[in-house]
């Protein structure tokens, strides 16, 4: 009766993390990468993504124009830019301690704002808070109120 019992609570227990496994890997996709549809054009977000960040005392030191460079390859592709926005004083706070550098790929901030068949306009972006808490300490702390910022910069735009 012992053996059944154990062997059955093996079996749930095994079960229970196969299940839980396979919901995280289904789910992970919609966790990490936000979209949400702006309530402007293509050219118009990304002005106004620009105009905000730079109100909030955030850079924009690259675009980059994705469609423009694919088509150059012979691709027709919908209009895509990934803006890269970046703070110095978080980017400076970060950078302080080498062992944050592990998180240096994802410097700067990345939004990218593409227009679908459908004429609808997204802004998707890295969940960098959800990413960040992984990494604890300082990588959390900061990352958490670039985040903020963030979100700050595109409710200019989001519906």
């Amino acid at each position: 009766m012992q053996n059944r019992f154990l062997l059955g609570a093996i079996i749930g227990l095994i079960a229970g993390i196969v299940l839980a496994f396979a919901y995280a890997y289904n789910a992970a996709p919609g966790l990490m990468i936000v979209e949400d549809e702006s309530q402007y054009g293509y050219a118009d977000t990304i002005e106004r993504i620009e105009t905000a960040a730079e109100a909030e005392g955030w850079a924009v030191p690259t675009k980059h124009d994705l469609s423009g460079t694919v088509g150059e390859h012979g691709y027709d592709v919908a209009p895509v830019t990934v803006l890269e926005l970046c703070q110095p004083d978080h980017a400076g706070n970060l950078l302080s301690e080498e062992d944050n550098y592990v998180v240096t790929s994802m410097m700067p901030c990345r939004v990218s704002v593409y227009e679908r068949s459908d004429g609808t306009v997204i802004v998707s972006r890295m969940n960098t808070s959800l990413v960040a808490r992984v990494f604890g300490g300082s990588i959390a702390e900061i990352m958490a109120e670039a985040t903020e910022d963030n979100e700050r910069i595109l409710e200019s735009v989001l519906q």
